[in-house]
């Protein structure tokens, strides 16, 4: 057992964080795995920045330090970057509310992070029902950016790019969460500001379905 924490002892993880189910249930997942989280949220002028208040809440319930980066994406381009596309539950292949690049910018300053301060891995959310709308949520783009890291990086493949949900559905991460221990009441979702979720949105309309699916109650409607 001595040996066992000796190995664990010290070992370092960026998680990305954004106030939502799945990376709030990557995160608990890191620490189940034994490591120092240090939590990366973006702000990046989206237009739910409600959710940068339910990360940082995450952070400090986990006890785990957070930094939080500011960034801009001038050139639009999403539904979560330009307030004159509506937000409603879309049927396109590829929803407005994809940020092109958005995944690649964030894996790369995690990335700097982590190199920078000795960490072994990242932790990122992404999970089967982005990837099927979202073109940097698929597994063979992760694969693709772990060569990248390897590559591009002095450590080389000393980091790790983890997705402990990628292949797991809402309910099967809300499950997971609860098991975990995971805060979920103080998760946020929608893609819209305000004190209660529009439920409305793509993002409002898998969390429902999720919780419905998992048999419990949302505790953030409570």
């Amino acid at each position: 057992m001595k040996n066992k924490q000796a190995c664990l002892a010290g070992r370092q993880a960026v998680v990305l964080l954004s106030g939502g189910l799945d990376s709030a249930v990557a995160l608990y997942q890191a620490k189940k795995q034994g490591f120092e989280c240090r939590c990366l949220i973006f702000d990046y002028k989206q237009r739910h920045r409600r959710e940068l208040k339910s990360a940082q809440a995450i952070a400090r319930y986990a006890g785990c330090k957070a930094e939080l980066l500011k960034i801009s994406l001038p050139w639009k381009g999403s539904a979560l970057l330009d307030k004159r596309i509506k937000l409603k539950k879309s049927h396109e292949k590829i929803p407005a509310t994809y940020v092109p690049g958005r995944n690649i910018i964030f894996l790369s300053c995690a990335l700097s992070f982590a190199e920078t301060i000795g960490a072994q891995a990242i932790f990122i959310g992404a999970h089967i029902e982005d990837y099927s709308g979202y073109p940097d949520c698929r597994p063979e783009f992760f694969r693709a950016f772990s060569r990248v890291a390897a590559i591009g990086t002095k450590v080389g493949n000393r980091i790790r790019i983890i997705n402990p949900v990628l292949r797991k559905n809402k309910a099967q991460i809300i499950n997971l969460g609860k098991k975990l221990g995971v805060p979920l009441r103080l998760t946020w979702s929608c893609y819209k500001g305000g004190e209660r979720p529009c439920g409305k949105c793509d993002s409002c309309f898998y969390r429902a379905k999720g919780f419905k699916e998992a048999g419990m109650e949302d505790p953030a409607l409570k």
